[in-house]
């Protein structure tokens, strides 16, 4: 009984790397289609935000019928929360790459993003892209070296939301309000997408020590 339930544990734990794998096209897509107006790539991440929906309950059914199986303590019950909180993160992760495609599908055929913002958004891209790829890793080895660095990667992230709202404050912004308040639902994203990812981190470290607290590095 032991072997199977440690069995459906690690299923549960290639699901969520399925769904993080749903989340990281969702996102690469998504900067795609903001930066450079593709309308049939945000539609895409548009179509596609149902079966990260679909996936994130069909998962919590699966870990709450273990838990009313299983009784499960200690470790094993701290890898269950874990699970349910990592996939809520991931699927508000994924919602919100499907908020920046509507943004870029709401704009076309114009660019939604101004020139004077393009660098700052291209790097929040980037840095979003980094911070999913070391959490996948930080999910499938549950390595906590990495889940410290994405701390760090969310102050940079943090730095450039604070760029872009100072872009809009400053005195060459000439784009009007409509476009300033779609650069700062913009920008807010991609904040918000990394701290998701730094609470996924948390779990991790949670699941890993047994302590909410996580050091900063």
């Amino acid at each position: 009984m032991r072997d199977m339930f440690h069995e459906e544990l690690e299923g549960i734990n290639t699901s969520l790397l399925g769904m993080a794998a749903l989340v990281k096209i969702a996102l690469e897509q998504a900067c795609v289609a903001i930066t450079t107006a593709d309308l049939a790539i945000a539609e895409r991440v548009i179509a596609g935000d149902e079966n990260i929906d679909h996936t994130q309950h069909d998962q919590d059914a699966r870990i709450i019928n273990l838990m009313a199986r299983q009784q499960p303590v200690a470790s094993d019950l701290r890898a269950l929360v874990a699970a349910l909180r990592i996939n809520a993160d991931l699927e508000r992760m994924g919602d919100l790459a499907h908020h920046v495609a509507k943004l870029a599908r709401m704009r076309y055929p114009n660019k939604a993003v101004p020139e004077i913002l393009e660098t700052t958004i291209n790097d929040m891209c980037k840095s979003s892209a980094s911070i999913m790829e070391k959490m996948i890793t930080v999910i499938q080895y549950r390595d906590l070296t990495r889940a410290l660095e994405i701390e760090q990667d969310d102050d940079e992230m943090d730095r450039l939301h604070r760029e872009l709202i100072a872009t809009l404050l400053g005195d060459n912004w000439t784009h009007g309000i409509e476009t300033a308040i779609d650069m700062t639902l913009l920008g807010r994203y991609y904040e918000r997408f990394a701290d998701h990812a730094v609470s996924i981190s948390h779990q991790v470290y949670f699941l890993v020590t047994g302590e909410y607290a996580v050091p900063r590095v």
